[in-house]
């Protein structure tokens, strides 16, 4: 929490993403005031956790955060205005749902997203800062749970497992299925499978 005591004008928020890398569904966002008092034990990037872990520690996050807020980009926004900035329109939304008003956020990453309050980017905060890791699970939980959702709106494809990320499942169900509504139709891995061009291996991201 050192990177939280640092600010000492009112309260501090964590910012973080999920969902810049898929090629289908929205990016999400979450943003957290923790209780300096209340940090709930186990916090770390969301990608360094369990989905079982992740679970729990948005309950435990939600009930004894000072205030909590998640924000989505739709597929719409990722295409007008390109995915770095959707990410950063998540964001504004996620402090925005915040019952408390933050008087800085520190920011995963080193892009100075302009946001409804000032901000610190920090490089890997989501290992570096409790309140940045708190809001990586919240929005990553709450976007996995979306595409749970979309799997039973659009089945066929897997979202439930993949979460519209790279998996041999996904680009054969492009290929048999063609897009779902949810997918990134820019998005170069959509186009190539379409045409059966995807290299099974080629255009792995990372799960965020």
């Amino acid at each position: 929490m050192m990177l939280e005591a640092a600010c000492l004008d009112g309260p501090v928020c964590g910012v973080d993403e999920a969902g810049r890398g898929p090629w289908a569904g929205p990016v999400s966002a979450g943003a957290v005031i923790l209780h300096p008092d209340r940090v709930p034990e186990g916090l770390n990037d969301s990608k360094k956790l369990t989905a079982k872990a992740r679970a729990a520690l948005e309950i435990e996050i939600k009930a004894s955060a000072v205030a909590w807020g998640v924000g989505f980009a739709s597929i719409e926004e990722i295409a007008r205005i390109n995915i770095l900035h959707a990410a950063g329109l998540a964001m504004c939304r996620a402090i925005e749902a915040l019952d408390v008003k933050p008087a800085f956020a520190l920011v995963d990453g080193n892009y100075a997203f302009k946001l409804p309050c000032p901000i610190k980017t920090v490089v890997k905060g989501d290992s570096l800062s409790c309140s940045i890791a708190a809001a990586s699970i919240l929005a990553k939980v709450a976007r996995d749970r979306l595409m749970v959702e979309m799997d039973a709106l659009h089945p066929g494809y897997g979202f439930a497992g993949h979460k519209g990320y790279h998996a041999q499942i996904h680009v054969e169900a492009l290929r048999r299925l063609g897009p779902s509504p949810i997918h990134r139709l820019g998005w170069a891995p959509v186009k190539l499978a379409i045409l059966g061009q995807l290299d099974a291996e080629a255009f792995a991201v990372e799960i965020d």
